[in-house]
Order: C-alpha cells, then structure tokens, then sequence
C-alpha cells in the first residue's frame, strides 16, 4: 500500500507569520493552494493557513452584549472570546491569524490512515513530519489521484 512518502508533494509552498494578508492572497491566487503551512525562521513547522481563516478575517464583528450592576459591566458572552474577534478583524500578517498546532503525519502512515486522519479531523492538508523537520505535505487531492492510478 502507498504511504504519504510516495504521494507527498515534496516542493511546499510556505509563509512566514510575517507574511502579509495582502501577500497571503496573492500566494492563494497564484498557486491555487487552500492551505499553506506557516513556517519560523529555521524552517520549523508552526501552523498552517487556509483559505477560509482568510475569509472568515472579513465577517463581521459581532459586539457582545453587557449588563451593568451596582457600578459594574458584565459581559454576557465570553470577554476572552470578543477579543479573538476583534483580533482576528484587525488581522494583517499571517502571525495573527494562523491555525496553531496543526495535524500533522508520519512519512510511513498509509494512503488509509491519512484518509482517516484526515476526515477524523476536517482537515485538507497534511504537514508530513520526520524527526522535527516537515519534509512535505499530503493534500485531499494527492489522495484522490492515487483513485486515479
């Protein structure tokens, strides 16, 4: 059986998470990729940007509703919460917006396992790992061109 070695796409687009979002968007477009891992400065795996953090950067914010009480304002949705929105609108480099500890596999794992890992997860991307260097990546589409074969 295949393993993410034999299909992985071993030439990986990345960005820094001082990529713009402006320079993120360009990077989309031009390569057509939905998700971009996002990489420090020595080339360790941080995260992965997608698409959709992108776009979900764009919705509005929602203000959370306060009641006042003796001389006090209480937030009646999580205060912790209205800050990760204001956070994520007023976004500009990837920094800000990246999806943390991304899933992640192993070069040795079967086409079946990242299948499974993948939809366990709604994940589209995986960063392949060996030691703690990312040696590439397996996308939902290099699993559906090993159906094609």
């Amino acid at each position: 059986m295949l393993t993410a070695r034999d299909i992985m796409t071993k030439d990986v687009v990345s960005v820094s998470t001082e990529t713009s979002l402006k320079e993120l968007a360009k990077i989309f477009v031009k390569t057509r990729y939905s998700n971009i891992p996002v990489l420090d400065p020595a080339g360790k795996l941080l995260g992965i940007i997608s698409e959709t953090d992108l776009i979900e950067q764009q919705k509005p914010l929602h203000i959370p509703t306060v009641m006042a009480l003796f001389d006090g304002v209480f937030y009646l949705n999580s205060e912790k919460r209205f800050k990760e929105q204001v956070d994520r609108v007023t976004a500009t480099t990837v920094g800000e917006l990246y999806q943390k500890n991304p899933i992640t596999c192993t070069a040795d794992m079967t086409t079946r396992d990242l299948a499974g890992l993948m939809s366990q997860h709604k994940v589209h991307l995986l960063p392949v790992i060996e030691g703690d260097e990312m040696i590439g990546v397996v996308s939902r589409l290099d699993l559906i061109r090993v159906l094609e074969d």
